[in-house]
Formats: structure tokens, C-alpha cells, sequence
């Protein structure tokens, strides 16, 4: 029998887990799926954290990883109480969050990064990291493109947030190679 401080709740053991607010659904629901993969991105983006040597580039990526956290709660919701989580003091993704990826990639557009072909990764630790994030990002995308089709909406603010990041993470790699 488990404690009552366990992590192993068994709850989950006839193939289940709940969302948010409760509801449960089988684990291989759209929804989990996608905060699955979106959990997958903040540890690789924790990866390129660790092997990042400049701190500045450290906080960012930080920063990052609290955005990732702010959307997979978001995710985590069940449509029908997606009004309860909007009025909710939950952080939520919104333009200021698009607005500073959207700085960021100026920022490192405005600089001398080689642009040219197509990325091989492995360059140097920090770069393979942030590819890894990029292409964990990229599929995050697609999982969250898909969550309508299940039944379940997603705000454009998300999807243009992911589309942004995966860029970011390409040009960071980029950046990290030279």
C-alpha cells in the first residue's frame, strides 16, 4: 500500500490519469499526448540549459521552461473547463511571452549567424542539445495542431508561442555552434 506522500498513487494503474480539474481519461488521450511531449521539450530544453556555459543564454532558456510549464497546465484542461481555467490565476501564455521569442529571434537574426544548409547537429554538446529541443518542439507542434480534431480547442496565442520557440531553438543551436 502506498503512503499518503507516495508518488506512486496507483490511481493510474488501470491505464487512466486525470486532467486538471479531475476528469479522467486514458492515458493515451490526445491531451495527455500532448502534455507529454510538451514535458519531453522542458527537459531538453533542460538539457540545453545544463550545457549552456553563458549565463544570460541560462536565464533564458529558464524562462522558457516556466513558459513550457504555464501551457502544459493549460493542456491539461479539459474542454469543458476551459472557462474555469481562463478565470483562473494560473499564468497563462499571451502575447507578452510571443513578444519576447519574437525579440529574441530579431535579436539573433540581427547577428552574423551562418544561415546557410542544413543544420547537422553535434557541433559541440550545447548545440546538439538545443536541436534536440527543436525537434522535441516541433513535434509538440504537431501534437497540439491535432488537440481541435479530439474535441478540444487550443488558443492561436499557443500555437504561434511553439511555432516561435522551435524557431528560437534553431537559431539559438545555430548561434551555439560558432
Amino acid at each position: 500500500m502506498s503512503s499518503p506522500r507516495s508518488i506512486a498513487t496507483r490511481t493510474g494503474d488501470d491505464g487512466t490519469t486525470s486532467l486538471l480539474y479531475g476528469q479522467r481519461v486514458p492515458k493515451d488521450h490526445p491531451q495527455i499526448e500532448a502534455v507529454g511531449v510538451f514535458d519531453e521539450l522542458n527537459a531538453t530544453v533542460g538539457l540545453a540549459k545544463a550545457a549552456c556555459p553563458d549565463p544570460a543564454r541560462k536565464a533564458e532558456l529558464e524562462q522558457i521552461q516556466q513558459d513550457l510549464v504555464a501551457l502544459m497546465g493549460e493542456l491539461a484542461c479539459a474542454e469543458a473547463d476551459a472557462a474555469r481555467y481562463a478565470a483562473s490565476e494560473f499564468r497563462k501564455i499571451g502575447e507578452a511571452e510571443l513578444a519576447r521569442l519574437d525579440a529574441a529571434l530579431a535579436a539573433l537574426e540581427s547577428r552574423p549567424v551562418r544561415l546557410d544548409g542544413w543544420a547537422t547537429p553535434g557541433a559541440n554538446p550545447h548545440a546538439a542539445a538545443l536541436d534536440l529541443a527543436r525537434t522535441a518542439a516541433r513535434r509538440a507542434e504537431r501534437r497540439l495542431v491535432a488537440l481541435p480534431a479530439a474535441g478540444r480547442r487550443v488558443r492561436p496565442v499557443l500555437l504561434q508561442f511553439v511555432n516561435r520557440l522551435a524557431d528560437l531553438l534553431w537559431l539559438l543551436a545555430r548561434a551555439a555552434e560558432q
